[in-house]
């Protein structure tokens, strides 16, 4: 019965394909919809944006919807997705080429100078909620474990891709996160293998410039580790508790803080702890931090009880990087994507 089944798949997808060709919009629906998530985290992986990746998705399906008929069936209908995805993130990054976090773009600061106001005009790279990570099913071709690995998703890889031109950012993830040949590359981008290699060659030179030195000791499997349960839980009771000793505890010596929108960072435990201190004072209020998980690393959502007021209010997603049980470095994004990360916005 199993090979029975096996064989008939691919007519079963032939059929469908059929249907989407003569315009059946039900068929369309169901033969995309399988594939939306990885589509998301692949235009995500482009644009270093959440709400850009949802918003390019969607625009990968009405393109797809309009050119049907210029499906050949060369490839496979996902890697006409792709190819499809790959061409709207380009579009798009021709208006904004790269998101970038604070270190990236100006020097450390010092946490006892007066608070640097956010920068509108600068682009920053926003976080991605594991429980959608979650969600991306294997396919036939392509295992989820490969689509949503970790090192592929965290921050630092996401900050450092971001620093690559366009078409080389799109080789480097086509060849070296999803896998496909330099043969598939380079007709996807419609280019020669020559050079889509070329690209490659160039990108990974950039790549190991700009990675963290021991990138390979902090890209465990895609699992959160009991190490990075053990720290986020201690990072967690250290706010709820106003434990300034335990939070120093945590911090590596070198270890780096950022918060955008605003373009100032800090680096180094003492300058972090500058900074902490002003927040746990009981006049600035009372924290709640709830667990959460954002491109396959520990992050607390913090909510703030101002004095006076009667509900914790969301405040920020703290992002930790995790080595040898120590947190190395905290990115600080704003509440704006509690929703997507099914987090309330009051507690």
């Amino acid at each position: 019965m199993g090979k029975a089944q096996t064989s008939s798949a691919p007519v079963e997808q032939d059929q469908v394909v059929s249907a989407v060709m003569a315009g059946d919009q039900a068929a369309f629906a169901a033969l995309t919809e399988r594939y939306r998530r990885e589509l998301q985290v692949h235009c995500y992986r482009m644009l270093g944006s959440f709400q850009d990746a949802e918003d390019t998705v969607q625009e990968t399906m009405l393109r797809a919807w309009r050119s049907r008929r210029q499906f050949q069936g060369r490839s496979s209908f996902r890697a006409w997705l792709y190819r499809i995805a790959t061409n709207a993130c380009l579009d798009a990054m021709a208006f904004n080429a790269r998101r970038v976090l604070p270190y990236q773009v100006a020097p450390a600061a010092d946490p006892r100078a007066p608070e640097q106001p956010p920068d509108p005009e600068i682009a920053w790279l926003q976080p991605y909620p594991d429980r959608l990570l979650d969600d991306v099913p294997a396919t036939d071709t392509q295992p989820d474990a490969l689509v949503v690995a970790k090192e592929t998703i965290q921050l630092a890889f996401l900050a450092a891709i971001q620093l690559l031109p366009p078409r080389q950012r799109a080789v480097l993830i086509l060849r070296d996160v999803l896998g496909w040949s330099a043969r598939e590359t380079a007709s996807l981008l419609e280019t020669s293998v020559a050079s889509a290699n070329s690209a490659l060659q160039r990108a990974r030179a950039t790549l190991k410039r700009h990675l963290p030195p021991r990138r390979l000791e902090w890209a465990p499997p895609s699992a959160p580790t009991d190490e990075e349960r053990g720290v986020l839980q201690r990072y967690i009771d250290a706010h709820e508790q106003a434990d300034t000793a335990a939070l120093a505890e945590l911090l590596a010596e070198d270890a780096r803080a950022s918060m955008p929108p605003t373009p100032a960072w800090l680096q180094g435990r003492e300058a972090i702890m500058t900074a902490i201190v002003q927040g746990l004072d009981p006049a600035f209020g009372q924290w709640r931090l709830v667990p959460a998980w954002a491109n396959r690393q520990p992050a607390a959502a913090c909510y703030l009880r101002r004095p006076g007021e009667t509900e914790y209010q969301a405040f920020s997603l703290d992002v930790l990087r995790v080595e040898q049980g120590k947190v190395v470095e905290i990115t600080d994004f704003t509440a704006e994507l509690f929703p997507a990360f099914g987090l309330p916005r009051t507690l």
